[in-house]
């Protein structure tokens, strides 16, 4: 017999025996006498061969189970600040202390490295806040948002140096990676991080998008 028909002679009985996994009850000799290689050359039955893999099953499972664990953790954090942002947010009196509480919870809360708001309305008393600038809707200047205003969704990951430029300035070189809030208008809310994995496309933006349409009613309460 060839080794091509030793091959296909022994995945026929691989599969006969997945086929009819109670073969071995009829026979305890032969299944005990059945031996499986393992990784540092030595042998095993196939009893304890398959409690290892038993346990290596129950060791992925508890690795998932505590990763799930953890996200439904960090969830429920976000879910917590998220809410008392929105309070706090909506406890505000004018619009000028709405975009103050919106930057200091990105901050302190949220710890965002760098925080900075565009906003399209003029906003009084704020002519010394590092972190808000005003700016026309339509200005040229603000032309690489113009899809992300357009869209309305969040965007995570590294900016085009261009838009790094535009909303932090001076400390652009800073930034490594940025969530992107951008309010059809309203303005832009920028929180950059010095890590470039901090913020990264593809994450999850449920609480971005949420945090962005709080900012979006709380302000609304102000009118023009």
């Amino acid at each position: 017999m060839s080794e091509t028909q030793d091959k296909l002679g022994a995945h026929e009985v691989a599969a006969w025996l997945r086929r009819h996994p109670g073969f071995l009850k009829q026979f305890p000799d032969l299944a005990l006498s059945l031996v499986v290689p393992r990784d540092d050359g030595r042998t095993a039955s196939l009893a304890s061969y398959q409690l290892e893999v038993l346990r290596d099953k129950n060791r992925e499972l508890s690795r998932r189970l505590a990763e799930l664990s953890a996200n439904a953790q960090d969830n429920e954090r976000l879910a917590v600040r998220t809410h008392q942002l929105t309070l706090s947010l909506m406890r505000q009196d004018n619009y000028a202390d709405t975009l103050r509480a919106m930057a200091a919870s990105l901050a302190e809360d949220f710890n965002g490295d760098l925080v900075r708001i565009v906003s399209f309305r003029p906003v009084a008393g704020m002519e010394d806040a590092e972190w808000l600038q005003v700016r026309g809707e339509g200005e040229p200047e603000l032309a690489p948002f113009r899809d992300a205003l357009r869209d309305g969704e969040p965007l995570c990951g590294r900016l085009q140096a261009e838009k790094n430029a535009i909303l932090y300035g001076l400390r652009q070189e800073d930034v490594q990676s940025s969530a992107l809030l951008a309010l059809t208008g309203v303005g832009l809310v920028a929180v950059g991080s010095h890590d470039p994995n901090r913020f990264y496309p593809g994450m999850g933006t449920l609480f971005l998008r949420m945090m962005g349409e709080s900012l979006v009613v709380a302000l609304e309460r102000f009118g023009d």
